[in-house]
């Protein structure tokens, strides 16, 4: 019998990327399957073992829609049951033909007491062809696998890839710097390890604090907000990662460089660089011969730089394309049928 529903409840509550991947099915079914899937996703943190039970209903109502599987997959990592989460990331995996779980399927394969599958499994694709975000989930993955067979150092080189910058926050950033200072303290780096963890904990502070809720984009982990000029999105470019005066020095010194090109051309005359505005401020506009004028027109024509900026793309929203955005379980008869043809996976 299917665990009851709120009254409240309507369709539409669940993801507009998952409720369109449940068109195949009837009108009445459709509704019926977004209903329950919605319950999973609202009960997957407080109450996993209910929101299991409205993920087992929906898929034996839509057992060959992907979402659907993938959502009953990860119900069932969240209770532990990493045997049924593979099968069910397996399943999902061949019906969308996408490896966005790939992650979880290894970590799976970890839960499961098989740290060399798990490698295995993640040295399967290529890691430039996924998603940043994935390809970050991954390496961490890849990382606990090897800690797992006692290999410390190989754990700290799997996470020293591009995304572990200093200087930059992403939404993947906390996790990524919490694990590499683990692996540190591991390694018994304790005074590294402690300013890894602190610079997680202030990335995670940042995010609550600067992003609206399901947005997706980097933020500057420094003392003051730091505003967009809606030019370029910071999913793409970041936002300098200010961790102390120092931080700010440098980069003083690195606009200074930029406008040794037209220091020359700005003492003799100011007005002839293109297309920049006059200072409002009185304090900037100055006779042509005063050295601080320079600066401010190289000033201004960084200000103009960034209107050349394209939008960066984004990526999928955070958790509910985990939860939904793919696929989910069959009948038990089809699986017992298709498990031998999917063997390869947990190599």
């Amino acid at each position: 019998m299917p665990p009851p529903l709120p009254d409240d409840l309507v369709a539409e509550d669940l993801d507009i990327g998952a409720r369109a991947q449940l068109k195949t099915l009837t009108k009445d079914n459709a509704e019926f399957v977004a209903k329950h899937m919605a319950m999973a996703s609202r009960l997957i943190d407080e109450n996993p073992e209910l929101a299991h039970e409205h993920a087992l209903t929906a898929a034996r109502r839509a057992g060959r829609i992907g979402v659907v599987r993938e959502t009953l997959a990860i119900t069932a990592y969240q209770l532990g049951d990493f045997a049924l989460a593979l099968r069910e990331l397996r399943t999902y995996r061949r019906i969308t033909g996408r490896d966005d779980q790939l992650p979880l399927m290894a970590d799976c394969e970890r839960g499961l007491g098989r740290p060399e599958k798990a490698l295995e499994l993640a040295r399967s694709v290529d890691a430039a062809t996924l998603e940043t975000p994935v390809r970050v989930e991954l390496a961490i993955v890849k990382s606990g696998a090897r800690l797992d067979l006692g290999q410390p150092e190989a754990a700290l080189e799997e996470l020293r890839i591009p995304e572990l910058r200093r200087d930059k926050a992403f939404e993947y950033s906390p996790a990524l710097f919490a694990s590499y200072a683990g692996v540190l303290e591991e390694l018994g780096r304790d005074d590294e390890a402690a300013e890894w963890f602190a610079l997680a904990d202030r990335a995670i502070d940042a995010l609550e604090a600067a992003l609206a809720p399901g947005e997706l984009e980097s933020i500057a982990i420094t003392t003051e907000r730091i505003e967009d000029d809606g030019e370029a999105t910071a999913e793409e470019s970041g936002v300098p990662l200010e961790s102390d005066v120092d931080d700010a020095a440098q980069a003083g010194d690195d606009d200074a460089k930029a406008a040794e090109g037209t220091d020359e051309a700005a003492d003799e005359h100011v007005e002839d660089v293109p297309d920049v505005e006059a200072p409002a401020d009185p304090e900037q506009v100055e006779p042509p011969a005063a050295p601080v004028q320079p600066a401010a027109a190289a000033a201004a024509v960084d200000e103009a730089e960034p209107a050349s900026e394209e939008p960066a793309p984004h990526g999928d929203a955070l958790f509910a394309d985990a939860l939904f955005g793919d696929d989910l379980i069959e009948d038990e008869d089809e699986d017992q049928d298709q498990e031998p043809e999917r063997g390869g996976d947990a190599r």
